[in-house]
């Protein structure tokens, strides 16, 4: 690979929450994992007290119980304050938050600091740049069959998996597939980084569309408008429009 962005700084992020409705659940552990040179050099991790019960399904996939968030969990208002800041910050010095399906954690991120703070990211004056690995999977191999759940992912890029459902193994594997992405797609690594936010959104709505209509073709429920938006749901803004305008006129100064 080339000099370039993926040779440069990048921060992965990872939630483990209380359940998947990005709106109401909450974060029970989160992972900003840092990486340069295509390697990771640094990771941060610790498990959140939600402040709820973790219902017995969601801890059935992530391990973590009620009692242990409770016992050895940081309080959620700090939890979301600390990411928050991180995010912000790597958006003040152009570098980019990495995941995997990240309208989920950065829509969880967005709703509880509304909710504990009162502004959400964009008001702060965040607008990326953001790099999501099931976006840019979807948009660069969009006919290749099967499910792109993570593990999926790291098994089609030939990248080793430590677990699953731990937020730090998770942010980590995402960038790894990330940088294999960059491998088999020159042009990718090549493409500006303001440019790929912008267009992320703009694939994952076309992407949202043609599978909403799927969807109601075979007598399923359509996506929900806040399923078309990325990279943060409208149901960040409670009911109000969808702050994502906003962030791709920032991300395409």
């Amino acid at each position: 690979m080339t000099d370039g962005w993926h040779t440069g700084e990048l921060i992965g992020l990872d939630f483990e929450t209380t359940g998947i409705d990005r709106a109401h659940d909450v974060p029970v552990s989160y992972a900003l994992v840092r990486a340069r040179a295509t390697a990771v050099v640094g990771r941060e991790h610790a498990l959140v007290d939600p402040g709820r019960p973790i219902p017995p399904a969601a801890t059935a996939i992530h391990k973590i119980t009620t009692e242990q968030a409770r016992a050895e969990g940081v309080p959620l208002a700090a939890a979301i304050g600390h990411v928050a800041g991180a995010v912000l910050d790597a958006g003040r010095r152009g570098v980019p938050v990495v995941g995997m399906n990240l309208a989920f954690d950065l829509s969880i991120l967005d709703v509880q600091l509304r909710r504990l703070e009162g502004e959400g990211l964009v008001e702060r004056g965040w607008s990326g740049p953001v790099l999501d690995v099931l976006v840019l999977d979807r948009h660069f191999d969009r006919f290749r069959s099967g499910k792109r759940r993570l593990e999926n992912l790291c098994a089609h890029y030939g990248v080793a998996v430590d677990s699953s459902h731990d937020a730090s193994d998770d942010a980590a594997s995402a960038l790894g597939v990330l940088f294999a992405l960059c491998a088999r797609y020159p042009e990718l690594a090549a493409a500006d980084l303001d440019t790929l936010t912008t267009a992320q959104a703009t694939w994952h709505r076309e992407w949202a569309t043609g599978y909403s209509r799927w969807r109601t073709e075979r007598g399923l429920p359509a996506l929900t408008p806040d399923e078309h938006s990325w990279p943060l749901g409208s149901a960040a803004t409670g009911g109000q429009d969808s702050p994502n305008d906003a962030l791709i006129t920032g991300a395409a100064r």
